[in-house]
């Protein structure tokens, strides 16, 4: 675990305590490629304002499960739903211009654009103009529209503390800055939900605690819901409100983060601990 136990101590939003509507719901998810099944009639809820993460050994379903809800797979059978709208069979930029953001495993940049293209790029779902409005919506509207964004990507940039390479070629930089801005890029999507897959992987303690901290400031000062997926149980326990386990495709466990990393399955199935 990190030296500081403190990332999470103010309480997250009320709505994200026990009892509150669920933002996101996933209901027995499956997921089939040919004789393969990645995900076994997976469900769970992720409550408004909490930081909810997903755990599991190597090949235990959890980026399919990510892809199951962000659109980049479709589910063989189950649903996904957000603010009570299903959202299974929508193309990933629709759940986009819905309210889902998406970091990866591996960084996806454009490494040959600068950060603040990579950033500005995000915002093309929020734009107003488009090939049929274009003739119409022009000069002025669109000056003013333009400028409002970049207002809203040069606040992303100083929020994750990156203004002194905004115009860096994204493929130059450290992978520490570059997982940060995965992140800005994400948040210029302004998402209702975030997923994070693995975002602090690869990082030493110093770039953990950073980007840790940014989760949890994410969540504190914006309001945005997140869901994560993390193999450092250090960064889980000190940031996740709940959690659940997956274990060869299926869940084997679901709760609050104490309980869940104290649970005797989940120590055998996930921490490599042999059960009392």
């Amino acid at each position: 675990m990190f030296a500081s136990h403190d990332l999470n101590s103010s309480p997250g939003p009320a709505l994200a305590r026990a009892g509150a509507e669920a933002l996101l719901c996933v209901r027995g998810v499956s997921l089939q490629f040919r004789g393969v099944k990645a995900l076994s009639d997976v469900s769970f809820d992720v409550r408004p304002g909490e930081i909810f993460s997903i755990i599991g050994p190597n090949g235990a379903g959890k980026t399919s499960m990510l892809n199951c809800i962000s659109g980049r797979y479709s589910p063989t059978s189950g649903s996904v739903h957000l603010q009570g709208r299903e959202i299974t069979r929508l193309h990933p930029q629709a759940r986009a211009r819905a309210g889902i953001g998406r970091t990866f495993q591996n960084l996806a940049l454009f490494g040959h654009m600068s950060v603040l293209d990579n950033i500005l790029a995000a915002r093309h779902t929020k734009l107003r103009n488009n090939f049929i409005t274009g003739g119409l919506y022009w000069g002025t509207g669109a000056r003013v529209e333009e400028m409002r964004h970049r207002e809203a990507v040069e606040e992303i940039i100083e929020f994750f503390g990156i203004a002194h390479v905004r115009h860096a070629l994204a493929g130059t930089l450290s992978y520490g800055l570059r997982k940060r801005v995965e992140l800005a890029r994400a948040l210029a999507l302004e998402p209702i939900v975030l997923l994070l897959d693995e975002p602090m992987a690869g990082m030493n303690l110093e770039e953990k605690e950073d980007v840790a901290r940014y989760v949890v400031e994410l969540r504190r000062e914006r309001g945005i819901t997140i869901a994560m997926i993390e193999h450092d149980m250090g960064v889980v326990a000190d940031v996740s409100d709940r959690i659940v386990v997956l274990n060869y495709g299926r869940k084997i466990a679901e709760g609050l983060a104490s309980d869940v990393l104290s649970d005797p399955a989940v120590k055998t199935a996930y921490l490599g601990w042999e059960a009392a």
